[in-house]
C-alpha cells in the first residue's frame, strides 16, 4: 500500500510512521511524508520505504503532486481554516489522483455531541475553532469519498493504549486519552480501510468518562 501523511512531523503522525516502518505488518507499506520543513524528517531519508515531499497544505499544487500515486490519506492536523483550504485543497487533489481512502484529524464537540460539565468547558475551549472544525467534517462527508474523520479528545503522552469509539450519533465518551491510542486506531484502519468507512469516530480513554476536565 502507498500511504501518504500529510503534517507528517504531527506527534500522532510520527508514532505512526515508527510503528509502520518497524513492525510486521505493515512491511507492505510505502510512506510518502508531505510536510512544511520537509527536513525535520531527514532521519529517515535513507529509508527504501520512504518519500519525503516538500507539501504546505494550503498550497493546492504541493498536496497536488504528493497524491499521486497513492492508495490512503492521513491528514494529522485539525483543519480550523475559515474557509478550510487545507481540507478542500485534499479532496481536490484525491478526486483528480483517482485516491478515495482519507483519514482527517478533528476535534470532539463539532457535533454537539460531548455532554455534560466537560462537554461545556471543552466548548468554551475550542470555541471558534469549532465551526471551522464543522466545516471540515461536512466537506468530507459531502465528498463523496469514503472518508474517517477522528474526533480527538484531550490528548495525553502516556504510554498506555486503550480507548473507545463512538459514531458520530453517539455521544462522545471520555474527557482525555493518548495520542499512542489514535496513532493505533489510524493503523487499525491502514490494516482494514473498511473501519469507520464514511463515519466520523470520536476517540477517547473510556475510563476517563465523568471528568469534567482532562485527565493527564
Amino acid at each position: 500500500m502507498n500511504l501518504l501523511i500529510l503534517a507528517a512531523n504531527g506527534q500522532i503522525a510520527r508514532i505512526v510512521e515508527d510503528r509502520i516502518l518497524n513492525e510486521e505488518d505493515f512491511a507492505d507499506v510505502h510512506l510518502t511524508l508531505g510536510l512544511r520543513g520537509s527536513e525535520r524528517l531527514d532521519a529517515l531519508k535513507g529509508n527504501p520505504r520512504v518519500t519525503l515531499a516538500e507539501v504546505d497544505l494550503e498550497n493546492r499544487a504541493a498536496v497536488e503532486k504528493s497524491m499521486k500515486d497513492q492508495e490512503m490519506v492521513f491528514v494529522d492536523t485539525v483543519d480550523h481554516d475559515q474557509d478550510n483550504a487545507k481540507t478542500r485543497n485534499v479532496i481536490a487533489a484525491m478526486k483528480s489522483n483517482h485516491v478515495d481512502r482519507v483519514i482527517f484529524a478533528n476535534v470532539a464537540g463539532i457535533y454537539d455531541e460531548v455532554p455534560g460539565a466537560f462537554g461545556r468547558w471543552n466548548k468554551e475551549m475550542v470555541g471558534k475553532g469549532l465551526p471551522t472544525a464543522a466545516g471540515s467534517d461536512r466537506l468530507l462527508r459531502e465528498s463523496g469519498l469514503t472518508y474517517t474523520t477522528l474526533r480527538l479528545c484531550w490528548l495525553t503522552y502516556r504510554d498506555e493504549i486503550r480507548y473507545s469509539t463512538k459514531t458520530s450519533k453517539e455521544p462522545f465518551e471520555g474527557v482525555s486519552g493518548s495520542r499512542k491510542s489514535v496513532a493505533d486506531l489510524v493503523l487499525r484502519i491502514v490494516k482494514d480501510p473498511d473501519l469507520g468507512a464514511k463515519e466520523s469516530l470520536g476517540i477517547a480513554d473510556p475510563t476517563t468518562q465523568g471528568a469534567d476536565r482532562p485527565v493527564y
